[in-house]
């Protein structure tokens, strides 16, 4: 059984103040939560405010981006090693957000995911088609590109999500069947690549405009293993809810 995974991603909202404000209210409203981990990724800025918040209970937290680099002349960037001493578990590796803005590419999300791994996180690595139409040519390339590269082991430690960018932020959100399609297929490439316990084992997490009133119907098909929750995730009782589906 694969433990279903509900994470948050803040992008760049909140502050330190809006931070706390957040965790005094959700930790209560999750603390008998036991049939899914949590992981909330706030901005680089309130990582200590929220590993802080979050000590002793079940919440994880993680961060949105790492350099692919342990450290060196990189200015503005942030290295694993440094994530890790802040408290943290997971990282977010190749966000269509930083793909379309800061143009990542499947190598560079390659080069982030292992340095994610030897620094001792725990990759939630992102893939997803612009269009509806080419959904499955484009799910392969990145699969091949990106994950396909890993060693048997590495695979072994990371989390996939699945993000169709249509569908990110635009209020659309991908029908139970087109995801658990696409969920279908990026499974059946890691068997091909890694074998059928790495493929059964690997938690595939969809992400793109989920909310309270989809994700029960999202979350009942049993190719789906949890969220990747953008602006739902930002007000406590919102994430709750999805978080306690």
């Amino acid at each position: 059984m694969r433990t279903p995974l509900i994470v948050g991603n803040w992008k760049m909202y909140k502050d330190p103040a809006g931070t706390t404000s957040f965790f005094e209210s959700f930790r209560p409203l999750v603390e008998r939560s036991r049939h899914c981990e949590i992981v909330i990724c706030p901005s680089f800025l309130d990582l200590d405010t929220a590993v802080s918040a979050t000590r002793g209970t079940r919440i994880q937290i993680g961060a949105q981006n790492l350099c692919w680099a342990k450290e060196g002349a990189f200015t503005g960037e942030v290295s694993g090693p440094m994530i890790r001493t802040c408290g943290c578990s997971h990282v977010i590796v190749g966000h269509s957000e930083r793909r379309r803005y800061f143009g990542e590419t499947d190598e560079s999300v390659l080069k982030k995911t292992v340095a994610a791994l030897d620094a001792g996180l725990t990759p939630i690595l992102c893939v997803g088609e612009l269009e509806k139409k080419n959904a499955e040519a484009v799910l392969a390339e990145q699969f091949r590109c990106a994950i396909g590269a890993l060693s048997d082991g590495q695979f072994r430690e990371i989390i996939i999500a699945y993000e169709p960018v249509w569908a990110i932020g635009t209020g659309e959100t991908a029908t139970p069947e087109i995801a658990a399609d696409a969920h279908r297929l990026i499974r059946a490439r890691a068997k091909c690549s890694f074998g059928a316990d790495a493929a059964n084992n690997v938690r595939i997490l969809y992400g793109g405009s989920v909310r309270p009133d989809n994700a029960k119907d999202l979350m009942a098909r049993p190719e789906i293993d949890g969220f990747l929750v953008g602006g739902a995730s930002l007000n406590p009782v919102s994430f709750a809810s999805i978080v306690n589906l």
